[in-house]
């Protein structure tokens, strides 16, 4: 973790003593191994009677006067060895750079931790009216944990308050808003608890688990209500009506949520921890918020008094607009399928602008703190997210040969053309050091030594010691293998793959691939290739849940013809979607690509619904026509109901801190929406038009 500061008062002795100070407190924390910045930097000495280098510290104690403070300075602008690791002279700015004891930051000490060196931050910065900056990936990680556990709360209260909201005015009833609510939250507890008997840590992703299933959950309550009121109107008793409700809306809801819960389990077949706790365990809570659903709420509309409404008095809000679906499916069907080619002919303009790319900070606003801090160190001293090279000379002691130590010179200068790295961390630059101090110092010897130069130098640097040794590093046992490490800005996965790809031959001329090893890794190679290759699952995942929801339908309908004309409304509104991402310059990565298994699941419940009661109504013997007209007015109405509930409960995650659980909400929300209108309009003119009993 590093902290930042930038200020013309850096060499005033107030200032200075008081950085000194935080230095000297942040080391006493517990877990913390240790705390390196300008006040205590290790400067490099010659022994000349033990011909060996040691350490001094720059300074042991607070400053006494400015003159001392002054000195000090011009000490530090003769180290080009830490210029632009820990400090830039030219922009009066500097680090701390803190090392956090083995394993302390997989443990749940780390916030602890991080809140502690947060609260002497801000002491400082009140007693000096100056800005620090944060950063690192400890700290990045602290306070996106830290969000994630206020938004877990947040949007669970609102996906309950927006349900409870559109229940009560669907149904004017406290009884249809409390129960309803009441199973759900036994099903976000189910979820809950079994993402803590297996060990799973509230993550980005898992912290929206809750709101999701009040969001997946209230739309069974929905269909389950609708058909029981249906049938008491009809005539029914309550015991009859509840038989035939529980009897026709098992199958289609558990098969609805079967494919909801597809969308969301086929993200286990990916390589991605969090993604598989995330999916197995939305998609076991989808199920069981299911079965208390299904279990629960008919026993509890039972004891209920529903008021059977008079048929002179049974209009919806919605009638007209179905009537109007009715007239044009069945009369100006030309013109729906003219608006379809139209909408994939603007989806595919749309995709076609996408691009594929991802930031380490990717999910915070612009105007996030941790946002503008790394932005800070961007500016100040090219990044600290680190690239590194890992070099093998393929023999021992290959790697210090003077002739290696040029071809690592020259792989510097290569990588140094590029505007997006900043300072090198090697051997090179340890050697440079050792040169300088064994020329007492002089920056004009920063400069790696020559072949007779290097062996008295390596000698002094074999009688420093292991524990003191720099070299040690940066070198392995046999000296046969190095790595360097380049400061490195957040350009994005796009860039960084560019960067791959046009540097890989460069290095080859350096390094001749069949005498030596050179890979490039790090933390940025490792979140670019890790967010390539989870594009590269997810699209397999995507590709599986189309798969096995066609298997479904397959089952279910048991015609191929059916099966493509169930999947086909749910496709297009994610082609849609993906061109609607490419307008507005929403890049395909992992918390984008996710979104289109989960909406093809929840999407394919929608189509279950209609498809299955229209089959029902083929044995009825009317027309087709009449029976889509029939499906239209009997499935609609619980359809657009379950939508509205669908995109205000993915809506809520509009106001998340998070990219990400933006990206996820709204794209969802509006795929959903669109999903719900194919089903409504498209779906039953391709029923129409491909039928042989149009009469």
């Amino acid at each position: 973790m590093v902290l930042g500061v930038k200020s013309p008062r850096l060499f005033k002795k107030d200032f200075f003593n008081n950085w000194q100070f935080l230095n000297n407190e942040l080391q006493k924390l517990k877990g913390i191994k240790k705390v390196l910045s300008i006040t205590n930097l290790p400067l490099l000495a010659k022994d000349t009677i033990h011909r060996k280098f040691k350490f001094n510290p720059i300074s042991d104690h607070p400053i006494q006067n400015q003159s001392d403070l002054d000195s000090i300075k011009n000490i530090l602008s003769q180290q080009p060895f830490y210029e632009g690791l820990l400090f830039n002279l030219d922009k009066d700015a500097t680090i701390i750079a803190i090392t956090f004891d083995d394993g302390v930051m997989q443990t749940p000490a780390r916030n602890k931790l991080i809140n502690k060196i947060q609260n002497l931050v801000k002491n400082f910065e009140n007693v000096e009216n100056v800005k620090i900056h944060l950063s690192g990936l400890p700290y990045i990680k602290s306070v996106v944990s830290a969000l994630v556990a206020k938004e877990f709360i947040l949007f669970l209260g609102l996906s309950i308050l927006i349900s409870a909201i559109i229940l009560f005015l669907f149904y004017r009833s406290w009884a249809m808003i409390f129960y309803p609510i009441l199973l759900v939250l036994f099903g976000v507890i189910w979820s809950v608890g079994f993402m803590a008997s297996c060990g799973y840590e509230i993550t980005l992703l898992t912290g929206v688990i809750p709101p999701l299933m009040v969001i997946i959950g209230i739309p069974n309550s929905i269909l389950i209500i609708n058909k029981y009121k249906g049938e008491l109107q009809n005539g029914q008793d309550k015991i009859e009506a509840l038989r035939i409700t529980i009897q026709k809306i098992s199958l289609t809801t558990f098969i609805a949520n079967l494919t909801t819960a597809i969308g969301f389990g086929v993200l286990y077949f990916t390589n991605s921890d969090v993604l598989k706790e995330f999916g197995i365990t939305a998609a076991i809570g989808v199920m069981l918020t299911w079965m208390i659903f299904l279990v629960m709420l008919p026993i509890i509309l039972g004891y209920l008094k529903i008021e059977k409404e008079s048929k002179e008095v049974k209009t919806n809000i919605f009638d007209g607009f179905l009537n109007k679906i009715i007239e044009i499916v069945i009369r100006k069907r030309k013109w729906v399928y003219i608006g379809v080619l139209f909408l994939l002919i603007f989806g595919a303009i749309g995709v076609s602008k996408i691009s594929t790319n991802g930031f380490v900070v990717d999910d915070l606003p612009k105007n996030d703190p941790v946002y503008q801090d790394l932005k800070f160190f961007e500016a100040t001293f090219k990044g600290v997210l680190p690239l590194e090279f890992s070099i093998d000379a393929k023999r021992k002691n290959g790697i210090i040969k003077l002739y290696n130590l040029k071809k690592i010179e020259k792989l510097d200068q290569l990588i140094h053309q590029y505007p997006e790295f900043g300072k090198s961390f090697s051997i090179n630059n340890v050697l440079k050091y050792t040169s300088q101090t064994f020329y007492n110092g002089k920056p004009a010897f920063y400069r790696l030594p020559n072949e007779m130069e290097k062996d008295f130098i390596l000698l002094y640097v074999a009688n420093t010691g292991k524990q003191n040794n720099l070299m040690n590093n940066f070198l392995d046992e046999d000296k046969q293998t190095t790595r360097i490490t380049f400061q490195m800005k957040d350009v994005g996965s796009e860039k960084v793959n560019q960067l791959l790809v046009d540097l890989k031959p460069k290095v080859n001329a350096i390094f001749n691939p069949a005498k030596y090893n050179v890979n490039i890794t790090g933390p940025v190679v490792m979140y670019v290739k890790g967010t390539n290759y989870l594009l590269k699952n997810l699209r397999q995942s995507l590709l599986l849940a189309v798969f096995l929801i066609a298997m479904i339908m397959l089952v279910l309908f048991r015609s191929f013809k059916m099966i493509i004309i169930s999947l086909v409304p749910n496709l297009i509104p994610l082609f849609i979607t993906a061109g609607l991402m490419g307008y507005f310059g929403l890049a395909l990565k992992p918390s984008t690509v996710l979104i289109f298994s989960i909406a093809l699941g929840i999407a394919s419940d929608q189509t279950i619904y209609f498809l299955t009661r229209y089959q029902q109504e083929l044995l009825s013997g009317f027309s087709v026509q009449q029976i889509v007209s029939k499906t239209i007015k009997e499935t609609g109405l619980s359809m657009i109901y379950t939508a509205i509930i669908l995109f205000f409960g993915f809506g809520v995650f509009a106001f998340s801190t998070f990219g990400g659980t933006v990206a996820l909400g709204t794209l969802l929300a509006i795929t959903l929406v669109l999903s719900m209108l194919f089903n409504l309009i498209f779906l039953p003119a391709i029923l129409l038009t491909f039928s042989k009993k149009q009469s």
